[in-house]
C-alpha cells in the first residue's frame, strides 16, 4: 500500500506539470510557484526579482546580446536570459544600455544578471516542488 507522500508525488511525476511549472517560472518570475498554489512564495519571488530587474534597468545596465565572441558577454547573456520574458521585453523595446558608459551602469548590469540567475533558481525550485523531490 503506497504511503501518503507517494500518493501525492506519483501523479506529478507522470504528468507534464513539472515542465509546465519550470517553463512558466522561467518566463514570469514566481509563476511556477503560483501554479502550485504557493501564492505568497510566488508573489515574494516576483517582487524581489522584478525590483532587481527594474533597478538594473534604472541604473542603465547593459543588456547582453548572444552574438559577441567575448566569453564574459556570453556568460552575461546566459545569466540575463534567465529573466525570461523580462529579457525579451528589454531587447524588444530597447531598454537598458548597449554598453556601459557610467560606473553606475556596471552595477545595473550586475543587477540584471543576478535577477536572471535568481529567476532560474526559483524556476528550478518550483520544478522540484512539482516533482515531489522537495517538500514544501
Amino acid at each position: 500500500m503506497p504511503t501518503e507522500a507517494q500518493k501525492i508525488s506519483a501523479p506529478a511525476q507522470n504528468s507534464s506539470l513539472p515542465w509546465l511549472v519550470l517553463f512558466a517560472g522561467w518566463l514570469v518570475p514566481g509563476a511556477g510557484h503560483v501554479l502550485l498554489g504557493k501564492w505568497v512564495r510566488g508573489t515574494l519571488i516576483f517582487a524581489a526579482i522584478l525590483c532587481m530587474y527594474l533597478l538594473g534597468l534604472g541604473l542603465q545596465g547593459k543588456i547582453y546580446v548572444p552574438n559577441t565572441g567575448d566569453i564574459l558577454d556570453i556568460l552575461g547573456f546566459l545569466g540575463q536570459i534567465g529573466m525570461g520574458m523580462g529579457y525579451f521585453l528589454a531587447r524588444l523595446f530597447g531598454w537598458g544600455a548597449t554598453s556601459v558608459l557610467l560606473a553606475v551602469g556596471d552595477y545595473g548590469t550586475k543587477f540584471l544578471t543576478v535577477a536572471g540567475l535568481l529567476n532560474i533558481i526559483a524556476a528550478v525550485d518550483a520544478h522540484s516542488l512539482a516533482n515531489g523531490r522537495k517538500a514544501s
